[in-house]
């Protein structure tokens, strides 16, 4: 997206009415240099990130934002804010809303300041970021789906309870806390930079960040970053006002914003140089991506700004430049791991996704699998999904690694070539969340089916061993794997042997030398599959 129009000139007012002239960029400066956070926060590592360096091709380096007491940068600005409250105001005690790290740096400030803290949060709020608000001391209450849900509730505590709100982003003084997260960076990196990137929720720390940029280094680039669902900045700064989300999505918690603030958005509009939009399976590749540079685990909105490096260089054909991500937090919940590395070979375009369709005869199944990682390839299987559905074709759901993005076309094509109907699902929504995990179900056609469960060595090889010591004349009627990074592979495979042959199937499998089990009579398999 091209750089939006600066609408709004020095000389006018914001709508906020707090001030009756907006704060310049020279007032911004001196707000961030004394700003008072490292009572409670650390000054940060900006550490090379070698490894996506090299495949970019473009100097990588990330602020570690993550690493921070309460593995954000939130608390940087709200205790600039409540540091500047007066004895009686902290008596009065504080209130927030928060998607959860606003939340825990407006605890621990409190904590520090030994004043009440109130935190409302959505119930969407991760797990992870509850638990750490009440360790520190705040009185933790849920509400909404969303920031904006709890942000209203919030305000209606404030004026029953008298307590003294704290902005996580449209104030000032927020803002030039958050700021010092730019001051440290040019101050660690003086040589030259391209452009940093910032994620964008309700805009606090890129108008922090911007300002301090331009006041020192206008030549420096600062691109803010929103998912394709959350894209509310965006939004406002294409309308030259602020849009109100009718919804947003969740994934990145950290930046699901309805409403952008009036503050920020000035600011964004006058010194934001351009935007990137990500999804999240591109989030999903760059949390792999940083974990790859640091052995550390960030949370979706701490991947954003990598996921737009990654997306910008390649836009703009970039090489030799030097860029900056703020990994602005790491509180993310452990189950939604899953999820992650589920998505993160798709979002990296090292997984292909097919639908395949075979003859329904015996040898066609072992000559597909020969096709799909023929001897001395370096490709493997990610996923194999089939049920016996039709006595003259089968659909089989197959996952394959890729080394490069844009390789699925040419695989269908392979496919093609060697007589396999197939259909690219690589970038199918509906594939990748349902349907790979619903191919299946009852068949009259699985007649004398025997169920085993098997555990595969993770090698290669490993599945043609099976189809090779297989007897010419059963058929599988069922299979399901899906690689999970062990070092063994869990096999769902039915066979449809003759009764006759149930001496020769035990030799089958004893001399097979993988651990099986026998789960013909699973009253799971009968209710569902037989």
């Amino acid at each position: 997206m091209a750089r939006a129009p600066r609408l709004i000139r020095s000389s006018e007012s914001p709508k906020s009415s707090k001030k009756t002239a907006p704060l310049t960029l020279d007032d911004y400066l001196r707000k961030i240099l004394t700003a008072r956070v490292y009572d409670v926060a650390i000054e940060t590592e900006l550490k090379p990130a070698k490894s996506l360096s090299r495949r970019l091709g473009n100097q990588v380096f990330l602020k570690r934002e993550d690493t921070q007491p309460v593995f954000s940068f939130k608390l940087r600005g709200a205790y600039n804010k409540m540091s500047k409250l007066t004895p009686a105001q902290l008596k009065r005690g504080v209130i927030c809303a928060s998607a959860g790290n606003h939340a825990q740096g407006v605890a621990l400030g409190a904590a520090r300041l030994g004043t009440r803290a109130v935190i409302v949060m959505p119930v969407t709020t991760p797990q992870v970021k509850v638990d750490a608000v009440k360790a520190l001391g705040g009185e933790a209450v849920l509400v909404g789906e969303s920031y904006s849900d709890a942000y209203q509730h919030a305000l209606k505590l404030e004026k029953e309870g008298g307590l003294v709100f704290v902005h996580p982003f449209d104030d000032p003084d927020v803002i030039a806390g958050q700021g010092t997260v730019a001051m440290e960076i040019l101050r660690q990196h003086p040589g030259p930079i391209d452009a940093v990137f910032v994620a964008i929720g309700g805009g606090g720390l890129i108008s922090g960040v911007a300002a301090y940029i331009k006041a020192v280094r206008p030549e420096i680039k600062v691109i803010g970053v929103q998912m394709v669902d959350s894209d509310a900045m965006v939004r406002s700064v294409r309308a030259g006002k602020r849009v109100t989300l009718s919804d947003v999505g969740l994934f990145s918690d950290g930046t699901a914003v309805k409403l952008v603030g009036e503050e920020t958005l000035r600011l964004v509009r006058k010194h934001v140089d351009d935007f990137v939009v990500v999804d999240t399976d591109a989030v999903c590749a760059a949390i792999k991506d940083v974990f790859q540079d640091t052995r550390s685990i960030v949370e979706p909105a701490g991947a954003l700004g990598v996921a737009a490096i990654k997306q910008y260089a390649a836009r703009h054909k970039a090489r030799g430049q030097t860029y900056v991500s703020i990994l602005c937090g790491a509180n993310m919940n452990f189950d939604r791991l899953r999820f992650v590395a589920e998505r993160a070979e798709v979002g990296e375009q090292r997984e292909a996704l097919f639908a395949v369709t075979i003859p329904e005869e015996r040898g066609s199944f072992k000559r597909f699998c020969a096709l799909v990682s023929p001897p001395g390839s370096t490709r493997q299987v990610t996923e194999f999904n089939y049920r016996i559905s039709d006595s003259s074709s089968a659909q089989i759901f197959v996952g394959l690694t890729t080394a490069q993005g844009g390789e699925s076309k040419k695989i269908a094509a392979q496919f093609k070539r060697q007589g396999f109907a197939a259909l690219d699902l690589t970038g199918d929504e509906l594939a990748k969340t349902h349907i790979r995990h619903m191919v299946g179900g009852r068949s009259d056609l699985a007649r004398d089916e025997r169920l085993f469960r098997f555990t595969f060595p993770e090698r290669p090889g490993a599945l043609m061993t099976f189809l090779d010591s297989m007897h010419a004349e059963w058929n599988i009627s069922l299979f399901h794997y899906r690689n999970q990074g062990a070092d063994y592979g869990r096999i769902l495979v039915g066979l449809q042997v003759p009764k006759k042959d149930s001496g020769a199937l035990r030799s089958f499998l004893d001399g097979l030398g993988y651990p099986y089990t026998d789960e013909t009579s699973n009253p799971v398999y009968r209710l569902f599959l037989r």
